[in-house]
C-alpha cells in the first residue's frame, strides 16, 4: 500500500485536497466560459464519469461574470483559471469560484497579489500556484542555467512566498512540464520544503495515446512515491478522456476503488475470436457505468477463467463463441455475436438492475 506524503488540507466546497482526503481527479472545460449552458453541460458530463473538480478559463470580465450562474448550478467545484489580470481573479472569487489558479509572478505588483490573497481569504477559498516550464522568469533561468528541476521548483517556491508574505497559506502547488522526468524531479525537490498539497500532472502531454502514456509515467511515478493530492491528465482530446485516464491511473495504484476496471489478455495463436474488436467494444460500453467491478475479456477458454479468476465477471473466447464466467467459474457459453450484450446484461443484473 502506498504511504502518501502528509500535506495540509484545503477545501473546495465539499472536496478536500491534501491531508487525509483521497487523491482527486480534475479536468478542464474546453468550452467558452461565457456560454453558460454549454459549459454546464460539459461539467455534467465530466461529473458523470467521475470527475471531482473542473477548471474553466477566465479570459475576460464577461467570463468572470458567467461564473456566477455556472458555480450556482455546477454539481462539482469549479476552479477559475486566471492569467495576468488580477481583476479577473477578484471577480471570479466574488462570483463563486471554489479555487483560483494564478501565477503570482505574472499577476502584477505586490499590491495586486495582496488584493487577491485578501479576497481569497475573505471568501475562504484556496489559491493554486501554477508554474510550468514555459513560465520560468529570466532571473531563475540565469541563476539555474536554463529550464530544469531547480529553476522550476524555485519558481514555484518564489510564488508561494509571495502569498505567504501576505499571510495567505490556503495554497495548492503545481509544477508542470511536458517532460515527465523533469516534472518528477521538480516535485521531489519541493516536497520537503513546503507543507502544501500538490496538484500533479504533465502539461502538453499530447493526444490520447501518447498523452496517456506520458501522463501515466509522470503522475504514476510521483503517486507511487506518495507525492500528489490531486491530478489532471492533460490531453489534446475531449475532457472526459482526461478523467477516465486519471481514474485508471489511481485504480492501477490502489488509490481508488470506485469505477469499472477492465483486464484483457494479449492475442496469440490460440485466439479464434476477434478479441481486439470485442475488447474495445466492452471497454467503451463499461467506461461510464456507475458500478465498481473488474471485467475480464480473455482470448481463450483455457487460460481465461484461470488467469482472470479475480475478475468479478468476464468472457473468454472459444471457437466462434465465448464462455461467460464469474469469479473464475463458468456460467454458460454464448455465441460470438451476442457475447458483449450478454456480458453487459449480466453486469447490470449483478448490480441489481433489470
Amino acid at each position: 500500500m502506498i504511504e502518501r506524503y502528509k500535506t495540509q488540507k484545503v477545501m473546495l466546497g465539499n472536496i478536500g485536497i491534501g491531508g487525509d482526503s483521497p487523491v482527486s481527479v480534475q479536468s478542464m472545460n474546453n468550452t467558452d466560459t461565457r456560454d453558460v449552458e454549454a459549459t454546464l453541460k460539459q461539467i455534467s458530463e465530466l461529473a458523470s464519469c467521475g470527475c471531482d473538480i473542473t477548471r474553466v478559463a477566465i479570459l475576460n470580465m464577461e467570463a468572470a461574470e458567467a461564473l456566477k450562474e455556472i458555480t450556482k448550478r455546477s454539481p462539482i467545484p469549479v476552479v477559475a483559471d486566471i492569467h495576468f489580470d488580477y481583476r479577473l481573479a477578484l471577480a471570479s472569487i466574488e462570483n463563486g469560484a471554489a479555487k483560483i489558479r494564478i501565477n503570482p509572478g505574472n499577476i502584477g505588483g505586490d499590491d495586486r497579489v495582496r488584493s487577491v490573497a485578501e479576497k481569497a481569504k475573505e471568501y475562504g477559498i484556496p489559491i493554486r500556484v501554477g508554474v510550468n516550464s514555459g513560465s520560468i522568469g529570466k532571473d531563475m533561468l540565469e541563476k539555474y542555467g536554463g529550464v530544469n528541476a531547480s529553476s522550476l521548483s524555485e519558481s514555484a517556491l518564489y510564488a508561494i512566498r509571495l502569498l505567504e508574505k501576505h499571510d495567505f497559506r490556503d495554497i495548492v502547488v503545481s509544477m508542470k512540464s511536458s517532460d515527465p522526468v523533469l516534472t518528477i524531479e521538480s516535485y521531489r525537490l519541493l516536497r520537503d520544503k513546503v507543507p502544501y498539497p500538490f496538484h500533479v500532472g504533465v502539461t502538453e502531454a499530447g493526444t490520447l495515446r501518447e498523452g496517456v502514456i506520458r501522463s501515466s509515467v509522470g503522475i504514476g511515478a510521483l503517486l507511487s512515491e506518495g507525492i500528489g493530492d490531486t491530478i489532471r491528465v492533460s490531453l489534446t482530446d475531449e475532457p472526459v478522456e482526461e478523467v477516465r485516464a486519471g481514474i485508471s491511473i489511481l485504480r492501477s495504484l490502489g488509490l481508488r476503488s470506485q469505477g469499472m476496471r477492465m483486464v484483457s489478455c494479449p492475442t496469440c495463436g490460440r485466439t479464434q475470436v476477434p478479441l481486439i474488436e470485442v475488447a474495445k467494444e466492452v471497454e467503451a460500453r463499461i467506461s461510464d457505468l456507475p458500478y465498481s467491478m473488474t471485467v475480464a475479456v480473455m482470448g481463450c477458454a483455457v487460460n481465461g477463467p484461470g488467469e482472470a479468476r479475480e475478475a468479478d465477471i468476464g468472457i473468454a473466447g472459444g471457437v466462434d463463441e465465448f464462455l461467460l464466467f464469474c469469479k473464475g467459474k463458468p456460467i454458460k457459453k454464448v455465441s460470438q455475436d451476442k457475447a458483449v450484450d450478454e456480458l453487459i446484461s449480466m453486469i447490470h443484473q449483478m448490480n441489481g438492475e433489470k
